[in-house]
């Protein structure tokens, strides 16, 4: 793993708020943590849902996510541990692992399902939905599963670990780029006491979420399972962490896209006319071709 010089960050972001994740399920029953929720869509731009999920009991998450629609965004999952498969109607399969990245996008539209394969032992990752913009809505499905040894890594001389899924850092290019929505995906890895630096263009949504550990940004102390909402100051151009106890975190960013935002469940378009098409066309088979 290559050491990276540290980003230089002289006006650093405060906290706007500290969030708490409700408990829910999906799918066919999982248990999952529901950490950005549907009102905060706006406020977190172009990102639209991030779900926390983990746990050693199996009921939790042994029904797993069978055939189910998306249209109009995209979707990120990551698995710290566990296996889940993943098959879809555009002809993708793939076995999403340790460490490993899913990303999806449904485009036009796309049914498929997520089925853990073990009967036994941790499930833990997350999954993030990542907006399309409108003129990109209904392009065709594209899948790719990356390989935990396939994703970017690097290490500050503080000891941080960095793994890019998405955007750049410290000169790193990460496993997935988007121009319009310039996400940034980072997993963090903070011994104690350590701390990380990253440039953000003042205009970008970002948040931090913490899945282990604490941490502090400016004066605010962030513990275990809440997400830090970032604040857009004028002038600011990064994130300053400092992280408490042996710490895990996830720093997501990117480019607010500024459009109309309809949501109805899988389906999420600018207009309510185009939701009513996306149904239609899932009743009507159109979504499967």
């Amino acid at each position: 793993m290559s050491i990276r010089p540290t980003e230089t960050v002289i006006r650093p972001r405060n906290v706007e708020r500290l969030v708490a994740g409700q408990a829910t399920s999906d799918g066919a029953g999982v248990k999952l943590t529901r950490v950005l929720t549907q009102p905060l869509q706006r406020r977190l731009d172009p990102f639209l849902m991030l779900d926390a999920f983990g746990s050693d009991r199996a009921d939790d998450y042994i029904a797993g996510f069978p055939d189910h629609p998306h249209r109009g965004f995209e979707t990120v999952t990551y698995m710290i541990a566990g296996r889940m498969r993943h098959r879809d109607s555009a002809g993708h399969e793939g076995l999403l692992e340790n460490g490993g990245v899913q990303w999806m996008t449904a485009g036009r539209g796309v049914i498929h399902s997520e089925i853990p394969q073990q009967e036994e032992g941790l499930m833990e990752g997350f999954q993030l939905w990542l907006n399309l913009p409108a003129k990109d809505k209904l392009c065709a499905p594209w899948y790719r599963d990356f390989a935990g040894d396939e994703l970017p890594r690097f290490a500050t001389g503080e000891g941080v670990e960095v793994t890019v899924i998405a955007g750049e850092s410290h000169g790193v290019v990460g496993a997935v780029t988007r121009e319009t929505t310039a996400p940034l995906y980072l997993d963090l890895h903070l011994p104690a006491g350590a701390c990380f630096t990253q440039a953000l263009p003042a205009g970008h949504n970002a948040f931090v979420y913490v899945y282990r550990g604490e941490l502090t940004l400016g004066d605010t102390r962030v513990p275990a399972r809440r997400m830090a909402i970032l604040a857009n100051d004028a002038g600011s151009d990064g994130v300053h962490i400092v992280a408490g106890p042996d710490t895990r975190v996830l720093l997501i960013a990117g480019r607010p896209l500024n459009e109309p935002i309809a949501q109805y469940g899988p389906f999420v378009m600018n207009t309510e006319q185009e939701i009513y098409q996306a149904v239609a066309d899932y009743r009507a088979g159109r979504l499967a071709t």
